[in-house]
């Protein structure tokens, strides 16, 4: 039978079966095994992950009285949270009048003043890209609307001076890599595009798929 527990009351001779949590949270390559070693069970405690799944089919069970959920008291409990928020009223919101959106600046700007602004942009797509990454290793769909903004921006930099912001994203370290990697390509594929003299929205459309283009690792 499987039984969610919390990570305190996990004990040596039970069977993991999953980490309730994304599997960058713990330090392991595989969430199923039978848990041995004291150290293992350290490492487990040691890491953010609240809760698990234990097979007392395999492994050990939780002691009697100790808090436990099966996978159908679980299954029960989202139902009835679902049911709820049917019968919960309906709340009308009235949202602002968003403001328009800032004037864009794709003015020529020498290498020095725009190395400037391609820094901060840099930092801001980095944490861009991060992001969409956790979100996809988490099975999330991408939302590439989103991104669109920030490819804009990527856009006007390369538009002020293409060497700038490109020449940053290339300065990437081991660990930043993947991550400026996919940035320098999307001002890559958007100076290609502009090259080719595309339309506007086909040479978003360039940067997006270069900004994205290594999702799938």
């Amino acid at each position: 039978m499987l039984k969610r527990i919390p990570i305190q009351h996990l004990t040596l001779g039970m069977y993991l079966h999953e980490f309730c949590g994304s599997w960058m949270e713990h330090p392991f390559w595989r969430a199923k095994f039978l848990l041995q070693d004291p150290d293992d069970l350290a490492r487990i405690q040691a890491t953010a992950i609240r809760e698990c799944w234990i097979d007392t089919d395999k492994g050990v069970d939780v002691a009697i009285g100790t808090a436990s959920m099966s996978r159908e008291q679980v299954d029960e409990q989202i139902e009835t949270d679902f049911s709820l928020l049917e019968d919960l009223p309906p709340i009308h919101v009235t949202l602002p009048t968003p403001p328009p959106p800032p004037k864009r600046n794709r003015q020529p700007a020498n290498m020095q003043s725009e190395l400037q602004m391609a820094a901060s942009i840099c930092v801001k797509s980095k944490q861009a890209v991060v992001s969409l990454f956790n979100e996809a290793r988490m099975g999330r769909a991408v939302d590439s609307v989103g991104l669109q903004s920030l490819v804009e921006e990527i856009s006007d930099s390369v538009t002020r001076n293409p060497g700038a912001l490109i020449s940053l994203a290339r300065l990437k370290t081991a660990d930043d890599y993947t991550y400026m990697h996919s940035v320098a390509v999307c001002a890559l594929m958007i100076a290609l595009a502009k090259q080719l003299k595309l339309k506007e929205d086909q040479q978003r459309l360039a940067g997006l798929a270069g900004l994205m283009h290594d999702l799938g690792k």
